[in-house]
């Protein structure tokens, strides 16, 4: 699979890029709305016999119940694809009251709180005040947006009954599916390779799946391997359609601890699925062997398999790549049968460019896609997130593809599940509380928030358009100029003669159509090339008609050039936006300010698994991720607190994204509110007055109205108990360590300072835990370890003053030894992971951590700044010598 350059004169690579006439037809012919066809019953004619009455009542009957059959048919294709399934009444209702009762109840508790200071700790007491207002203010904009919460159901049979009809042409829309890589050695090539193959096997006709792979590291390793799949899936796939295997991921699936003979009927599978473990075995070798190859770079840079140089030796300064690995002519498997389309997609980059990480790559798939294939629907994944549900695909369409509502949703987010998970989730890696209670509460606004991964986007909604109200061109015919194939070149080669032409043509009353709209504008808005924007007008996707499939690879190569996106709109309101690594909240949030709505599916089977930081550092290091992407939108232009006003986005979703933004910075009185019980304990004093009946009232009914809130959520929305406290822990845990870090980084950076973010490394066997007690030193360890190592003293210090103090003493310091109890209980799970294998703390941290508690009580003693100071003269009590 040879690889060669296209420069700017117009050289061309071998291995032509080669669509097939249905190929080029298929996309074209999409009618949604009359998509299902009704089986006639059989008329007899010229037959002359004679039957008894019996035989004639039975004839009856028989052609009855045929009618009856078909018509049955015919009314379940014209079903709902879909149906919302709101939570019981007994269920959400108690649940709503008891948040209504407990916003009263905070009302009353602050009116308390602030009109009965502690003035033996005057400032210790402010503080503690703005610290609990701030965390009821955070659990207020987290908790209204739980006021609809909905789940819903798919019908696949129905949308099988109305675009797979038997004997008629297949109606359901192409789907481009986009696979993200950026470091073959942090995220090992056998975890994309079985990303890829699941995707090639997926349940859904193969002349609409393709699958591109964009490789941010222009590796050869990547390259190689997927060269090495694309062979391998000519076996692996015919075996997954042939016995109807899940999961298709060839790891995952040979590693499932389940009884494969159970529902396999076939008498030759245990026999196929030995030959294919032994195929899948001489696979992973194989791409061992290129790993092993790959350690060590030669002087004279990499070499392909045909002898020519590779051009991405310098990952930093490459032309764009494009290969098609599979959907060329010759593309079949063993048994004869034709394979989605494979494609490694590199795009260019040079020095002095922003490329936008992620983000950048993603938008470079959205073009590269829609030049070659043009898919209506796209569905993004990472590298690790292998599809576990071969009929996804099909879930997503029984909404997208809805005649009535199709058009007006932007995107399907299925959950995160994931592999390799300790049995106690002890980080919460699971995250089931948010993609088991807020999505689905979102779900029931105007959509779940975009996680980056696990999505199915409608293409008109990445290209800015609003839902159902911006009339895109009709396309009348492309004159196009011939080009090569499969290349690779320079940005240069946009400049080439041929593509200077007009690629378009648009009679008089098109041109009336287009008059809102001019080609220059458009231009503007998608970029320099003619071919890409004719297929974005194109609304149900497809090529338009009268294309010239020999062009299609040059101008794959010009629209990932790294100076394409320069004056455009791409970025900042056009695909994947700009300005945070947490492109994914940036995204999702502008298409709901343009008025679409998005939808949650959680079919039974999860539909996609991937892998999960096990291990403490790398944990924190992902939430640092997310949160300093959320602080660094917080202080951009697309702030939810002030974009998007003129637009669609409701009140409560409004809400939800302020939520995801401003969650950060509730560490800064998270943290000081778990120093107040050291402080105490250390000091002898306590926040809280001598209570009275009415105050001890107000203080127990707010215990008991959290306790109810908590345990009527888990009731309706059937998550475990063990998932909510781990969740509840990590909150903590993260709060005053990444969450703080995110926050001075969103700082450094509104001062001119940037920090870079490396890729998380995953597992390339997510089935074992030896990672989990893997200890990396990161200072984001150095917070919690202090907080642990304070209130321990603090512990130690309260026990021995009640015992000097007496039996008085003894009731304050119970309410003391309360809050510190809670904050180290939160805690455990970070001290079981700072012990590591050998159950002791290394040593950097317990230094670290010792220093940094010295240093404060040595601030502390000198200060002592909560303590009342005396005005008058010292006095003292005299003796009997006074």
């Amino acid at each position: 699979m040879a690889m060669s350059t296209a420069s700017a004169t117009g050289s061309h690579s071998r291995n032509g890029f080669r669509f097939s006439d249905h190929e080029n037809g298929d996309y074209n012919q999409h009618n949604y709305g009359q998509a299902f066809s009704v089986a006639g019953s059989e008329d007899f004619e010229g037959q002359k016999a004679f039957y008894s009455n019996e035989e004639k009542r039975k004839d009856k009957k028989s052609l009855m119940s045929n009618d009856q059959e078909d018509d049955n048919l015919l009314a379940e294709a014209r079903q709902p694809l879909w149906r919302k399934v709101p939570i019981a009444s007994s269920l959400i209702n108690p649940y709503r009251i008891v948040i209504i009762l407990r916003v009263v109840i905070l009302v009353f508790f602050f009116h308390l709180r602030i009109t009965t200071p502690v003035h033996d700790a005057l400032a210790l007491w402010i503080i503690s005040v703005v610290c609990e207002i701030w965390l009821a203010l955070s659990w207020m904009v987290d908790q209204l947006p739980k006021w609809f919460p909905i789940t819903r159901e798919t019908y696949l049979e129905r949308l099988s009954l109305r675009f797979e009809s038997e004997g008629e042409p297949n109606l359901l829309a192409p789907v481009d599916i986009f696979v993200t890589t950026a470091d073959p050695f942090k995220e090992p090539p056998i975890i994309t390779a079985n990303t890829v193959l699941s995707v090639l096997s997926v349940d859904y006709p193969v002349d609409k799946v393709s699958c591109y792979v964009s490789d941010d590291s222009a590796s050869m390793l990547l390259f190689d391997t997927l060269s090495e799949t694309a062979e391998f899936a000519r076996i692996w796939v015919p075996f997954c359609n042939k016995y109807n295997i899940e999961t298709r991921a060839p790891e995952f699936y040979f590693s499932e601890k389940l009884d494969y003979l159970k529902d396999k009927v076939h008498p030759t599978f245990v026999k196929d699925r030995r030959a294919m473990k032994r195929e899948y075995e001489e696979f992973k070798v194989k791409i061992n062997i290129l790993v092993a190859k790959a350690q060590k770079k030669p002087e004279e840079g990499w070499v392909m398999k045909d002898g020519n140089p590779w051009p991405g030796s310098n990952m930093d300064d490459h032309p764009g790549m494009i290969q098609v690995c599979l959907g060329s002519t010759g593309s079949l498997d063993k048994e004869g049968k034709e394979l989605p389309r494979l494609v490694y997609v590199s795009r260019e980059k040079r020095p002095g460019y922003q490329h936008h990480m992620k983000a950048g790559a993603m938008n470079a798939l959205v073009r590269v896609s829609a030049v070659l294939t043009n898919a209506p629907f796209a569905l993004n994944l990472d590298c690790d997130q292998f599809i576990n549900n071969s009929k996804v695909l099909r879930e997503s369409m029984c909404f997208l593809m809805d005649p009535q509502l199709g058009k007006k949703f932007c995107y399907v987010q299925f959950p995160k599940r994931f592999n390799g998970i300790d049995c106690k989730d002890r980080y919460a890696n699971h995250n089931t509380v948010f993609f088991d209670i807020n999505m689905k509460c979102l779900d029931g606004i105007q959509g779940p928030l975009y996680v980056g991964t696990g999505c199915v986007f409608n293409r008109q909604a990445l290209y800015g358009f609003d839902p159902l109200s911006d009339k895109r061109p009709k396309i009348k015919s492309c004159c196009w100029p011939s080009s090569c194939s499969c290349c690779c070149s320079d940005s240069e080669s946009s400049s080439d003669d041929d593509t200077d032409q007009e690629l378009v043509d648009f009679d008089d009353e098109e041109e009336e159509e287009l008059s809102f709209m001019s080609m220059k504008s458009l231009q503007k808005r998608f970029g320099q090339s003619p071919v890409f924007i004719a297929s974005a007008l194109m609304e149900d996707g497809g090529l338009p008609k009268g294309t010239n499939t020999r062009v299609l690879i040059k101008e794959a190569i010009h629209v990932i050039s790294c100076d394409y996106e320069e004056k455009t709109e791409w970025g900042k309101e056009i695909g994947w936006l700009y300005g945070s690594v947490t492109e994914d909240i940036l995204t999702g949030f502008n298409m709901h300010c343009r008025g679409w709505k998005s939808v949650y599916c959680m079919p039974k089977k999860a539909a996609f698994k991937g892998s999960a930081p096990i291990n403490l550092s790398d944990r924190l290091h992902q939430v640092l991720k997310w949160a300093a992407g959320s602080t660094e939108i917080f202080f951009s232009g697309y702030c939810p607190l002030w974009y998007g006003y003129s637009g669609k986005l409701k009140l409560l979703q409004r809400l939800a994204y302020v939520n995801s933004i401003v969650y950060p910075f509730t560490s800064i009185p998270l943290l000081i509110y778990c120093t107040i019980p050291a402080v105490c304990l250390l000091t002898g004093k306590f926040i809280i007055p001598t209570l009275s009946n009415l105050a001890s009232i107000w203080l127990m009914a707010l215990f008991i109205s959290i306790i109810l809130t908590c345990v009527l959520e888990l009731r309706w929305s059937g998550v475990s108990i063990h998932d909510w406290w781990r969740n509840e822990q990590f909150w903590v845990i993260g709060g005053v360590s990444s969450h703080l870090f995110a926050v001075f980084q969103g700082l450094l950076k509104v001062g001119g300072v940037n920090s870079s973010f490396t890729v998380r490394a995953k597992s390339a066997h997510d089935t074992s835990f030896g990672q989990f007690h893997l200890f990396k030193w990161t200072s984001l360890l150095i917070p919690p370890t202090s907080l642990v190592i304070l209130n321990m003293v603090g512990i130690v210090a309260g026990i021995s003053d009640a015992i000097n103090n007496g039996y008085d003493s003894w009731g304050p310091f119970f309410g003391k030894l309360f809050f510190s109890l809670w904050v180290i209980v939160h805690l455990y799970p970070f001290l079981k992971g700072l012990m590591g294998k050998q159950n002791r703390t290394p040593t950097i941290v317990v230094l670290w951590s010792i220093l940094v508690a010295i240093i404060f009580s040595m601030i502390w003693v000198r200060i002592d700044i909560f303590l009342p100071k005396q005005t008058g003269p010292a006095l003292r009590q005299c003796g009997i010598r006074c």
